[in-house]
């Protein structure tokens, strides 16, 4: 977990989630006071309760953790390189093309 004040983080902690159920796991990164989660992969059970409660879900990602926070914290998280392979896995498509990563920015606001 990563705590972002001001355009800099404050503070970094690692946290365990060990439910397995999809509303457990939910309701203990509320508990955590998630805002945004950034994830390689998540189920659509999980996304859709955390989005209901607010959180900005931010899936198919990958790639270096200093990267990605670095990338977000300074507002230019849009790079093709955080994009995990295959996104077309979530049937993210319109029309026979993907189009995860307009997905994702749209999520974000982008």
């Amino acid at each position: 977990m990563v705590e972002v004040e001001n355009g800099g983080v404050v503070s970094r902690r690692e946290e365990s989630i060990t439910e397995t159920h999809p509303m457990l796991r939910a309701r203990h990164l509320d508990a955590l006071g998630v805002n945004v989660l950034i994830c390689g992969g998540i189920s659509r059970p999980l996304e859709a309760m955390l989005v209901s409660a607010g959180v900005t879900v931010i899936p198919d990602t990958c790639g270096p953790a200093e990267d990605i926070i670095r990338s977000f914290v300074s507002g230019e998280f849009t790079d093709r390189s955080f994009l995990m392979p295959g996104c077309c896995r979530r049937k993210r498509h319109r029309g026979g093309q993907c189009h995860g990563l307009r997905d994702r920015n749209n999520r974000q606001g982008g």
